[in-house]
Formats: structure tokens, C-alpha cells, sequence
């Protein structure tokens, strides 16, 4: 019984990083067209991406989203990160670019095998990543009024950082000790995904303030 379990869970998160990696490919190929999409379309997708994950929220709690509903959000996902990258990518320089999603793909595979092959429950992490998470959002909301300083914005950028590396932590975990209905695998496939873009782009940021400092000198 315990050996069918164990294998259950390992389909399971078989399943969920399956689709994982189709929704990146999803992601890069919503990037491509980002670069053919107009400034105002860009913007009216980033509101239909908004709605779509609280609509995703609601409908989790009563039946299953659907694959093909997260391909569609990570493709849509992709078009409106475009812009957000070609900044990073003209400002930084293509290669930081490259390195930065190779670092952010290195801790959330390394963060995904520790939750996954650890006995330790990481179930504990839940209510803290909430607060860190609330946090960064009232961070970014006065950011946004007040600006960053050079030292607000790393703290801002390793907290979310240390955030996101947690919730990949926790969510693998919780879904290898716990397991993970059928119904539940497209919205864990969102989570992972939301939880690397945003890994991805605290990353990014991160970079870009080091790149800064170090123009300055």
C-alpha cells in the first residue's frame, strides 16, 4: 500500500512538472510574438492576465481550470513579460539576461529536489510566506510613489527572491507529502509557474540594481 502511494505521488509530480515544462514552452513562445504585439494591446492583455488568475482562483474552488486554460495564461503571460525583458535585455545585455533566467531555473530546480526528496514538511513556511509576501506587495505600492533607493531596492529584490524560492519549497513539498488530487494538477502547474516568473524577475531586478552599482564605480 505505502509502495503504491510512493508511486502515485511520483506520477503526480511527474504530471505537474510535465506540464510545467510545456507552459514554459508556452511562455517562450508568447515572448516571441511580444515583439510583434503593440504597446496598447500589450497593456489591455496584461488587465485579461488579471482577470484570468482571479478567475482562476474562484474556479479552483469548485472544478478543475483545465491544461488548456494555464497554456493559454502562460502563453498570454509571455507576451506581456516581453517588454519587461527586452528592457533587461538592453539595459543589462543579452548574456545577464540568459544568466539570470539560468540562475533562477538552477534555485527553483535545486529548492523543487530538496522539497521533493526531503521527510522534512515545509508546512510551517505557509503562514510566513504570506506575511513576506504582503510585504513585498506594500513595498512595491510605496516604491512606486516614493522610488527605490539603492539599498531599498535590494533588500526588496533578495526578500522576494528568498520568498519565492520558499513557495517553491513549500508547494513541492506539500504535494509530495500530501499529494495532489487530478483536479488540483493544472492550478499546482499555475502556482510553479507563477512562482518561477516571479523568481525570474526578482532575479532580474537584483542584477539590474548590482549592474548599476558597479557602472557608477
Amino acid at each position: 500500500m505505502e509502495t503504491y502511494a510512493v508511486t502515485r505521488r511520483n506520477s503526480v509530480l511527474g504530471r505537474v512538472f510535465l506540464g510545467l515544462s510545456i507552459s514554459l514552452v508556452f511562455a517562450f513562445a508568447g515572448v516571441f510574438t511580444g515583439q510583434y504585439v503593440p504597446a496598447g494591446v500589450i497593456g489591455l492583455l496584461m488587465i485579461v492576465e488579471f482577470a484570468m488568475l482571479i478567475g482562476a482562483m474562484f474556479l479552483q474552488r469548485r472544478r478543475s481550470i483545465g491544461m488548456w486554460f494555464v497554456y493559454l495564461f502562460t502563453f498570454v503571460s509571455g507576451v506581456t513579460l516581453y517588454p519587461t525583458l527586452s528592457y533587461y535585455a538592453g539595459v543589462l545585455g543579452p548574456g545577464a539576461l540568459l544568466k539570470a533566467i539560468g540562475v533562477s531555473a538552477i534555485a527553483f530546480l535545486v529548492a523543487a529536489a530538496v522539497a521533493s526528496r526531503t521527510s522534512f514538511d515545509f508546512s510551517w513556511l505557509g503562514g510566513f510566506l504570506l506575511i513576506g509576501l504582503i510585504a513585498i506587495v506594500i513595498m512595491g505600492l510605496v516604491s512606486f510613489f516614493t522610488g527605490f533607493s539603492t539599498m531599498f531596492g535590494l533588500v526588496y529584490s533578495l526578500l522576494g527572491i528568498a520568498i519565492f524560492v520558499g513557495y517553491v519549497l513549500y508547494d513541492v513539498n506539500r504535494m509530495a507529502h500530501f499529494g495532489l488530487s487530478e483536479n488540483a494538477v493544472p492550478w499546482m502547474v499555475l502556482s510553479l509557474y507563477l512562482d518561477f516568473i516571479n523568481l525570474l524577475l526578482f532575479v532580474l531586478q537584483l542584477l539590474g540594481i548590482l549592474g548599476g552599482q558597479s557602472s557608477r564605480r
